[in-house]
């Protein structure tokens, strides 16, 4: 065997074209046009064949070219033209420090197990890891102090591929790092900054790569190194691979490693964003070194960082959620213990919603909560959802009251709109809406753009759809071995003036991938009308281990094959970020069916909105809070059903119903110039009402202000003079978590008359027995609300109660009124939890005494 030396070819572009590799290692271009039209303009056909991945593209483009390119005065007042814009965003203020000046030096990271920048870089399976590289680019945009966290993958999610029946096989072809706009992490002595840390029963060396994003830094580790035992490289190699020991080997180095990789370049943060429960272990590090730094015990480091944590739960499907036996988190989690003061059984109750129940695994998500400041989730309706999954963590709590607030996700639009129609809304609207997106007064220019012109823009993408999958449909035949004559029928698949509805999503059982073919009849009828044609296309990859998953998509497969449909509705393989920009940019409606209310909130159909697609979907997620009746089309009303071949019966017949006597009949309905005015209406109303709000830099807005800055004040806060506030408050918790035992309420009077009219209030006193707890300790307060058929009470609000008398024996008198604004039977409880300025939510403690 021979030992390699490794060294590094970059390409030789002349001087005047030598920027070109700083905008080449920025993922900027991704988001800009003029900034990926001037790389293709060197060389088209090489721009595609390399997926328009510039450096790759520099790595093969000859070199006469670049020469060529260099004296090319038009080519370089186009370089030059890039590079001011690319400065300018730079370098300019941002949003962040003109709205939170003292905030300007804090730094929030932000870790993810995916992020889906590029599909260059083939590190996302998904809508997790899409989300989180857009949450990057709007960070970038908004001028966020943010860098990203995750881990760099050999191979990345696998590629898709189809057989002659329609089973789904996995490949992972290797992505070369240095033909990838990343750069290796280099120390002051110009090698590779490693980390070690413990993985099991090994130690792990991970060496760290940079992605730049506009102006945010994304930080991958990568164990894919010589210096690794074998089976430890492998813990890099796929997203989402192997099983429960591989997924908690990876979220070791991920949450862990990630801390750890941080402090050694410098960039040690104030707040820790955990994009899911997979970094939930970052908590473990940031407290082993929070006690390190002041001398803390495990109790006032937790207070520490807990006040800088901040997470964010993307799924409401409990299979989603990780959870680890006892025995994976001996494994790994015990070479850390010591370090934070716990011993497993400590550790492990952390994880758990009842820590005396030896059965229960431990939970990424519950972790998370219990050890966050703040968290959310990604729709109005996923927060509801979430606080009703998750009550039980904070037992006593109203489940309306469960600390679990909601921000809508978006997505980065500059990124998934087309050049087309980025062009036409630079016309009409100014270019403000693409430096401001959340500008509802420059959406409401939309209403200004001539309906020919946004009819023309988006036919043109319909058609770019069609030969695009035409193209994909011919590579996919010539793989499974079709001959000829099929292969060429690939031209003839699909209408570019047909009324085109886009289905791509992860074929997960609830996605309900194959609710369209519920009754084949009916949806004959609607494809086969000469008329008014109607065409699907779908896309999407189930997980490796999900065996229904992969048969949902034979199901659809196999239905393609009959000569009635094949020509109708195109499965494309591999959907990617390719695929799916093609799919957004170019569908006329966007159908989304989940089973309500599975669908935390989904983004694909936000991104058919500004590039002027509908969307027909389920009231799920994102829609009910996007949907008013004019802006697209709502699948049934949003109910709940028990029988789930019912729901599925009712759900389809009302896709049916919606296409042929509301859908269909608009799309179809043609001006004498042929454009659709009541179609291009609705369209018009999508684009002004949906684009302000359900985008990444409204969302980022939201975290910034409602979690990230409070964050940093409180960390500050809590930290300062050696963690004087952390300390204070974890002393504090404990004295009261140790006299809470005598909190008890009794002896309640009401003026409550069986009957009081509207206006009116009740007045009710009671004697609270505090024992060696201060009244300035706790909050004593009236819970009351409507009493529902089922004897519950809901709508829940609640009166604080006033301090009278100091009664002997540890009583006090309190007195309270709750009023009476609504007509019909109410109820009331009386409560005391704790009381401290500096408590992240009101039941920070786990402590509560009712009545």
């Amino acid at each position: 065997m021979y030992h390699l030396r490794t060294y590094t070819v970059v390409p030789a572009l002349p001087a005047p074209l030598a920027r070109l590799r700083d905008l080449a290692y920025n993922y900027w271009w991704s988001w800009n046009g003029d900034a990926r039209e001037l790389f293709r303009r060197l060389d088209p056909d090489l721009w595609e064949d390399v997926v328009h991945n510039p450096v790759k593209f520099f790595a093969h483009i000859a070199q006469r070219r670049l020469d060529q390119a260099a004296g090319d005065k038009a080519f370089l007042s186009h370089m030059q033209r890039v590079l001011a814009a690319f400065d300018n965003y730079m370098t300019r203020e941002g949003w962040f420090t003109k709205n939170f000046p003292d905030a300007r030096d804090g730094r929030i990271a932000y870790f993810s197990m995916e992020f889906g920048l590029h599909e260059s870089l083939t590190i996302y399976s998904g809508g997790l890891g899409i989300l989180a590289g857009d949450h990057l680019k709007s960070a970038s945009d908004l001028g966020i102090p943010l860098v990203g966290v995750g881990l760099l993958y050999r191979q990345g999610y696998f590629q898709q591929r189809l057989t002659t029946d329609g089973w789904q096989l996995e490949e992972y072809p290797a992505l070369d790092f240095f033909q990838t706009p990343l750069s290796q992490v280099l120390g002051e002595n110009g090698a590779p900054v490693t980390i070690v840390l413990p993985v099991g029963e090994r130690e792990v060396r991970v060496q760290i790569w940079r992605c730049q994003v506009g102006r945010v830094p994304l930080f991958l580790l990568d164990a894919d190194i010589p210096q690794n035992d074998p089976r430890d490289r492998e813990i890099t190699y796929r997203l989402y691979g192997g099983d429960d020991e591989m997924r908690i080997r990876q979220e070791v180095i991920l949450g862990i490693g990630g801390v750890r990789a941080l402090a050694a370049i410098g960039q040690t943060p104030d707040v820790c964003h955990m994009n899911e429960g997979h970094a939930a272990f970052l908590a473990v590090e940031q407290i082993h070194q929070r006690r390190k730094d002041g001398n803390l015990d495990f109790g006032e480091a937790r207070e520490a960082v807990t006040s800088s944590l901040v997470f964010t739960t993307h799924t409401p499907v409990p299979a989603g959620i990780d959870r680890f036996e006892e025995d994976l988190l001996k494994k790994y989690l015990s070479p850390y213990l010591p370090s934070i003061g716990l011993t497993l059984k400590e550790f492990s109750a952390l994880g758990k919603v009842d820590a005396s129940d030896p059965k229960e695994e431990f939970c990424m998500a519950v972790l998370a909560l219990r050890l966050a400041g703040g968290s959310n989730g990604v729709s109005a309706l996923h927060g509801h959802v979430s606080r009703e999954m998750w009550y039980p963590v904070w037992p006593g709590a109203p489940r309306e009251e469960v600390p679990i607030t909601s921000i809508t996700n978006g997505i980065h639009t500059n990124t998934w709109i087309s050049a087309e129609m980025a062009e036409l809304l630079d016309r009409y609207l100014g270019p403000t809406w693409m430096e401001n997106p959340v500008d509802h007064d420059v959406w409401r220019r939309v209403d200004e753009i001539p309906d020919l012109e946004l009819w023309r823009v988006h036919d043109r993408r319909r058609i770019a759809l069609v030969a695009f999958a035409r193209k994909r449909m011919k590579e996919q035949f010539r793989r499974r071995g079709a001959p000829p004559a099929e292969v060429k029928s690939a031209d003839e698949l699909l209408d570019p003036d047909a009324l085109t509805i886009g289905f791509a999503r992860r074929f997960a059982p609830y996605k309900r991938g194959a609710l369209l073919f519920s009754n084949l009849d009916r949806l004959l009828r609607i494809l086969k009308n000469p008329e008014r044609p109607v065409q699907f296309v779908f896309a999407g990859k189930a997980h490796p281990r999900d065996e229904v998953g992969k048969a949902v998509i034979k199901e659809i497969f196999n239905k393609l094959q009959s000569e009635e449909l094949r020509r109708k509705i195109v499965f494309i393989e591999n959907y990617d970020i390719t695929v799916a920009r093609m799919l957004v940019q170019g569908a006329d409606v966007w159908l989304n069916n989940p089973i309500k209310p599975r669908e935390a909130s989904g983004t694909s159909g936000m991104k058919v909105v500004p590039n002027g697609g509908l969307n027909l979907s389920v009231l799920d997620g994102w829609w009910p809070e996007a949907y008013d009746g004019e802006n697209g089309w709502a699948i049934d009303e949003g109910r709940i059903y028990d029988d789930p071949a019912y729901r599925d019966h009712i759900e389809s017949e009302a896709i049916y119903d919606l296409l042929e006597k509301e859908i269909i009949p608009l799309f179809y309905d043609r001006a004498a110039d042929g454009v659709p005015r009541g179609w291009t209406e609705r369209m018009k109303a999508s684009m002004r009402t949906i684009s302000p709000m359900f985008n990444t830099n409204r969302m980022l807005e939201e975290y910034a202000g409602r979690l990230y800055v409070t964050a940093i004040h409180r960390w500050r806060h809590l930290s300062a003079n050696q963690y004087a506030g952390a300390k204070s408050l974890s002393q504090w918790k404990r004295k009261l978590a140790a006299d809470w035992a005598g909190v008890r309420v009794e002896n309640i009077e009401a003026d409550d008359g069986r009957e009081l009219p509207v206006g009116s209030e009740v007045g009710v006193r009671a004697q609270v027995h505090l024992g060696g707890v201060r009244p300035e300790d706790v909050a004593v307060e009236l819970y009351h609300g409507r009493i529902d058929p089922n004897g519950m009470l809901v709508e829940g609000s609640c009166e604080e109660m006033k301090c009278g008398d100091h009664l002997d024996n540890g009583y006090f008198r309190y007195e309270g009124r709750i009023p009476c604004r609504r007509s019909g039977q109410h109820g009331y409880a009386i409560r005391v939890v704790p009381r401290h300025p500096d408590l992240v939510h009101r039941y920070d403690t786990g402590l509560i005494c009712w009545s």
